[in-house]
């Protein structure tokens, strides 16, 4: 494949402003896995934990590919998709069908990605948990910025996606009777 030929701007270097990743830069990194630190649902709003099963929980994704990328993991720590019983196979797959009709009713995507990348060369960021990632799409929704600077430009910031599907989570919580963990 060849290379795209470099854009002269006179000298001039493009900025693309991100002021919310100065959040990421200077509070402090979580240690440990991510998946095993929201256990507790204490900072739900915080950690972007949209919904919780006994087995496992909702996450939106802090880097997403697109606005409303959606992180299902169980709450057990393993990266092997094998060590998982019955109940936690299927849990992890009711609630990615949930997340999907929650992305569905209030983003009206064109399609999904739903997948697992299981091991670093698969392209797991995070290879010690299993988790799947649900990531709603629109016809156009890669542009040049992808393609020539490998840059993404989400029109929406997390917070604001929270805030959008947290009520679709609580409406379901209030008619699936299922109970939050502590």
């Amino acid at each position: 494949m060849r290379a795209l030929p470099k854009i002269d701007r006179g000298g001039s270097m493009e900025r693309l402003w991100a002021p919310w990743r100065m959040e990421y830069i200077i509070n402090d990194k979580p240690s440990g896995c991510i998946f095993c630190s929201a256990e507790t649902s204490e900072r739900d709003r915080e950690r972007l934990i949209l919904h919780r099963t006994p087995l496992s929980f909702v996450m939106m994704n802090r880097y997403p590919y697109t606005n409303g990328h959606l992180l299902v993991a169980p709450y057990r720590h393993t990266a092997d998709l094998n060590e998982l019983d019955e109940a936690e196979m299927l849990d992890l797959f009711a609630t990615v069908r949930l997340c999907r009709n929650a992305l569905q009713s209030t983003a009206s995507p064109q399609g999904f990605n739903i997948g697992i990348n299981l091991g670093r060369a698969a392209g797991a960021g995070v290879d010690e948990h299993l988790h799947l990632h649900i990531v709603p799409r629109w016809n156009g929704d890669t542009n040049f910025m992808s393609v020539l600077d490998d840059v993404r430009v989400m029109p929406e910031n997390l917070i604001t996606t929270y805030e959008r599907l947290e009520p679709v989570f609580a409406a379901i919580r209030g008619t699936d009777n299922i109970s939050r963990p502590l």
